[in-house]
């Protein structure tokens, strides 16, 4: 009887056990799932602030006080929204280089500017062209047709058609990692001008078109806004925690076909930025 009796009570604790291996289980799960439920939150919340921070941007480009309009040079704009530290760039696309419009003596001057040997400035403006023009022929001063390309064991050759996106500019043979980083800011497919617009261009594109840098003076000096209608806009929102997003955005005014809509959107990328 004595042995029945011990081995009840070891039944009784191992259910004890086993109930509270359970119970310690489901409360690790809820609260790793309140936590991922509140990261996810907290997500949203930054998304929506750096959203509120390209809305702002847009009514900065839609206001009709002089004093009140934003420059197109890509000034940092700081603003807290809630409980979020938002940081607003406003770029007008027309003072990018046009990827499909820009000659090839333009191209080899930026690449030059961006600290790139003149040999492979030229090699990359010639791809460049390449890539874009509809035939087969490589440029006269260098440039990469798909010979080129297969030579590199490469599985894709020159487009022969215009640039869709700053980021086929990755797919150019001679396109580095590091330089594409440096260019892609100051890069536009939307424009459609052979020369950008050296009023709002930021200091590398205005040495690549040969023009000096800007004067204090001229950085500080307040003008009404008269752009090309097309912006891109960058939007950084942080919360107190570090969560953050990053909206980048090239959008164009004008409406969309949506009912209340002031703008139609080109390009739209958004990240995650901080913890």
């Amino acid at each position: 009887m004595q042995r029945i009796r011990g081995a009840a009570l070891l039944l009784v604790l191992w259910c004890i056990l086993l109930l509270s291996m359970l119970v310690a289980g489901y409360a690790l799960t809820a609260r790793i799932e309140s936590m991922q439920g509140n990261g996810a939150a907290r997500a949203l919340v930054s998304q929506e602030a750096a959203r509120a921070g390209l809305e702002l941007a847009v009514s900065k480009l839609l206001e009709q006080d002089p004093a009140q309009q934003w420059r197109l040079d890509g000034r940092v704009h700081e603003w807290t929204f809630a409980d979020a530290a938002i940081v607003i760039r406003l770029h007008d696309e027309a003072s990018k280089i046009d990827l499909n419009a820009a000659s090839f003596d333009l191209l080899q001057a930026f690449f030059i500017a961006l600290g790139e040997p003149r040999e492979g400035a030229t090699q990359l403006a010639g791809a460049v062209l390449d890539w874009r023009d509809p035939d087969h022929l490589n440029q006269p001063a260098g440039g990469a047709e798909d010979p080129s390309y297969a030579a590199e064991g490469l599985p894709w050759g020159a487009k022969d058609a215009p640039f869709e996106s700053v980021s086929e500019l990755q797919q150019v043979l001679g396109m580095r990692r590091e330089l594409y980083a440096a260019a892609a800011t100051h890069l536009t497919v939307y424009s459609g001008q052979a020369q950008p617009n050296g009023d709002w261009a930021d200091a590398v594109v205005r040495r690549a078109m040969g023009l000096p840098e800007k004067s204090p003076a001229d950085s500080t000096q307040a003008s009404p806004i008269s752009g090309s209608g097309t912006y891109s806009i960058d939007s950084v929102a942080r919360l107190a925690d570090g969560r953050g997003t990053r909206l980048s955005a090239v959008i164009r005014l004008g409406g969309s076909g949506l009912p209340g809509s002031t703008y139609t959107t080109l390009h739209w990328q958004q990240t995650r930025v901080g913890s």
